[in-house]
């Protein structure tokens, strides 16, 4: 099961005045969506909220929702912060089977940058996408992406089949090896190079 535990309770209040009560009253207000019992308004209080948050394993990840002695498994597909203080304010859950597949938005990292020539030849890394979408089992939701850029040149491609993703985990778009990043030229390694080549030429 999930690593985080949130216990929340139900609001009695619903939409705006609802909302501004339970962050009154210092906690965060949530929803709880998916399944047969529709939309509920519930809330977590705001400290326990930051502590599961400061994880990085809140957002995107399979939670364990408890509910006085009932407990089920979610997933945290939103969370919304104020624009000034950066508190939390309002949060979406979603109600999941544990080993449902999801949709669900990976982020994307690159390792190993020392060890590209490409990039030691002043070279630069252009990302196409920062998070890849991934069709996942909800317990089985990687928390990254990780691409090596070992040995990679200027003028190579990072492709989706580069990665190594877990068994049961499979990209949500397919039958297409689209692409995650490319490894350009700088203008002023590319004036270098063409200053060789024009050399090479006369010589």
């Amino acid at each position: 099961m999930a690593e985080i535990v949130l216990n929340v309770e139900v609001r009695e209040r619903t939409g705006t005045g609802g909302a501004r009560l339970a962050r009154r009253e210092g906690k965060v207000p949530g929803v709880l969506y998916g399944g047969p019992r529709g939309p509920v308004p519930i809330a977590v209080n705001e400290n326990a909220f930051k502590k599961a948050l400061y994880t990085g394993k809140l957002l995107g990840h399979l939670v364990t929702l408890k509910y006085g002695e009932e407990s089920q498994p979610v997933i945290a597909k939103d969370i919304q912060f104020h624009p000034v203080s950066d508190r939390p304010v309002h949060f979406d859950l979603y109600r999941v089977d544990e080993h449902q597949l999801v949709k669900i938005a990976v982020p994307v990292h690159f390792i190993n940058h020392e060890a590209a020539p490409g990039l030691k030849r002043g070279g630069a890394l252009t990302v196409a996408r920062h998070e890849v979408e991934l069709w996942a089992p909800a317990d089985q939701i990687p928390e990254e992406l990780v691409f090596d850029l070992t040995g990679l040149d200027i003028g190579d491609t990072i492709r989706i089949s580069a990665a190594k993703l877990p068994e049961g985990v499979e990209p949500a778009i397919s039958g297409r090896d689209f692409v995650i990043a490319t490894l350009g030229g700088s203008s002023a390694s590319a004036s270098a190079e063409n200053t060789e080549d024009a050399a090479a030429a006369e010589g």
